[in-house]
């Protein structure tokens, strides 16, 4: 079975086509930076790898690059359309609707939709994302695959908001999670490669938006994001956690509007509204030459998720192993360094080295004398995606 796996972020979308059961990959690519001048779509195979910098305004307008390159006559991976059997979609809202994988209704679109308010910059492309390839692939059976659906698991006493009962009971306002499909999926890698039979394990998500799991024996019970995916960890446009009196403040005594407070702590805060840049490359680069914008952006955004590590180890009562994973995850030495410095009491101890060697693969970069283990592990949401279309339409 022909699987297409459509992965769209706040500001990219990664795609995936693969071959079930055999896991095997066909094509892997990349859009980033949408809505910028510089707009990257890459692009590979086993026999091509392709790269273009492009101005790409809007996720539809990615969308239907990422079509047009897998149908291309030179160096595309399917001939017709109908050669798709299946397209898992990416959906990071669900609700309490969607504990599991489903199979794409236009009932399910119309809850998706729903929920759009609580995640603003992603079911919107999540659901843009469901429609073009509706258009596209009219054949292939659509599947979604829902962020919220892995922290399911967690207790009461840690989603519920200690707020009258009544908007738990009545409007199900309550903790949901994001990025489940990743931390499910590194966690799980973590677990067999340190081939733990009892697990206290934090998942740490860092791209462009920025979570914190703590995983008990593979189950999420705690996690940073919240009823929307906007709150905890400092993000690329995202603020985090804030005091909700500044929202107040800034209504009643600045004279703002919701909707434009809304759009600033989501659109134009976190890193890019302390540096002026979103991506965390330009910040590292711009530190690296001085600029104490991005200095203190950069400890910031490493204090943030050090109080984080200190609070989930608190409320697991143990650590085995910490997860760096995602774009920056992965890639970040610097951001690593940072995180894992002077927290020697709790048994973390980085090895320089190691951090800074680069690979693709999945590797431990603790010293030898480290408690607890950290690693860095490539994320690979398409494939477990891919993995649940596959077993639900089997």
């Amino acid at each position: 079975m022909n699987i297409l796996v459509l992965n769209a972020g706040s500001s990219s979308i990664k795609f995936q086509l693969l071959q079930l059961p055999a896991e095997k990959m066909v094509c892997s690519g990349l859009v980033e930076r949408i809505g910028e001048q510089d707009a990257i779509l890459s692009y590979k195979t086993d026999a091509t790898k392709f790269s273009e910098t492009s101005t790409i305004k809007m996720h539809k307008d990615g969308l239907e690059k990422v079509v047009s390159i897998l149908l291309d006559t030179k160096i595309g991976v399917v001939g017709h359309v109908d050669e798709v059997s299946a397209i898992g979609h990416r959906v990071v809202h669900g609700g309490t609707l969607y504990a599991d994988t489903t199979l794409i209704t236009e009932e399910v679109k119309e809850q998706i939709k729903k929920f759009s308010p609580l995640a603003p910059l992603h079911n919107p492309h999540n659901l843009e994302g469901i429609s073009i390839a509706e258009s596209l692939f009219p054949k292939a059976k659509q599947v979604a695959v829902f962020d919220t659906a892995f922290h399911q698991t967690l207790p009461e006493k840690a989603k519920k908001y200690a707020i009258p009962n009544a908007f738990y009971n009545e409007h199900d306002i309550q903790v949901y999670g994001f990025h489940g499909t990743s931390h499910k999926y590194v966690s799980e890698r973590a677990i067999d490669h340190l081939q733990l039979k009892q697990s206290k394990i934090l998942s740490i998500h860092l791209g462009n938006g920025c979570s914190i799991t703590a995983i008990v024996n593979g189950k999420s019970v705690d996690h940073s994001l919240g009823f929307a995916p906007s709150n905890g960890l400092i993000m690329g446009s995202r603020s985090g956690d804030i005091d909700h009196s500044i929202i107040f403040y800034l209504v009643n005594t600045l004279g703002y509007e919701l909707k434009e407070v809304e759009r600033m702590l989501t659109k134009k805060s976190g890193m890019l509204g302390l540096t002026g840049y979103s991506d965390l490359r330009d910040i590292q680069r711009e530190a690296t030459n001085g600029n104490k914008d991005c200095i203190l952006a950069l400890e910031m955004n490493a204090y943030r998720i050090k109080k984080f590590i200190g609070s989930y180890t608190a409320i697991m009562n143990g650590l085995d192993a910490i997860v760096f994973t995602a774009g920056i995850g992965e890639n970040s030495s610097v951001l690593r360094r940072m995180v894992c410095t002077d927290l020697e009491y709790l048994g973390i101890a980085l090895d320089d080295k190691a951090n800074e060697s680069a690979t693709s693969s999945l590797r431990e970069i603790q010293t030898a004398s480290s408690k607890v283990k950290i690693l860095v592990s490539p994320t690979n949401e398409e494939l477990e995606i891919a993995k649940q279309t596959y077993t639900l339409l089997s």
